[in-house]
């Protein structure tokens, strides 16, 4: 008899905000093709828990099984859900200089805020997929953390604040291979407003 994986109903894709529609440096195109990407991710969220909820969980096997094949997928379904939503949240505004707590954050933990945005434009030059600023709870501190697919080197107890896309999907329309442009482009459009409402939420202190 099957038992459900977990027992959710199917979720909606999240709106994009007007202001992702008009960004400094990236374009509407670029913008809409990358949220039907997420579009999908979350499509196969559902589909995958539909599935899980009717296998025959006793044939579980780490070589092969339907079990194995759908828990990895979903993992990668559902990276790609939150490092999305992350992502478009905090983007649309006018980027520059953090300030309030964040601010404060990246002065203590990074000794600047040029140091801090060096670090994670490498970690992004640098990954095959994603570079996050997270807040490591059991270090006490934020770091530039790198992931090569959705679902790679997740840090446990680490909470992200800033999302980066690197995937090519994020910038080929727009940049093609100059990376490194996009990434200024990600800058210049970041709601500094956003993160500190996040670090406020989660009770973050510097």
């Amino acid at each position: 008899m099957a038992t459900l994986a977990f027992n959710r109903e199917a979720i909606t894709p999240r709106q994009l905000k007007p202001t992702l529609l008009e960004l400094d440096g990236i374009s509407r195109e670029s913008v809409e093709a990358h949220y039907k990407l997420y579009e999908g991710y979350v499509n196969k969220r559902n589909e995958i828990l539909e599935k899980l909820g009717a296998l025959d969980l006793s044939a579980a096997n780490q070589v092969y099984s339907e079990v194995r094949a759908l828990k990895v997928d979903l993992s990668f379904a559902l990276g790609g859900i939150k490092n999305h939503e992350i992502y478009f949240e905090h983007l649309g505004g006018d980027g520059g200089q953090p300030d309030g707590l964040v601010r404060d954050l990246i002065a203590r933990d990074f000794g600047s805020v040029e140091a801090w945005r060096a670090d994670l434009k490498a970690t992004g030059l640098a990954g095959r997929g994603w570079a996050w600023t997270a807040y490591d709870w059991d270090e006490g501190r934020l770091f530039n953390y790198i992931g090569d697919t959705q679902n790679t080197y997740p840090i446990w107890n680490a909470t992200p604040l800033v999302a980066l896309d690197v995937y090519e999907h994020a910038y080929f329309l727009d940049f093609q291979t100059d990376r490194a442009s996009y990434i200024e482009a990600f800058f210049d459009n970041l709601d500094w407003n956003v993160v500190n409402d996040w670090v406020q939420q989660y009770q973050i202190t510097p």
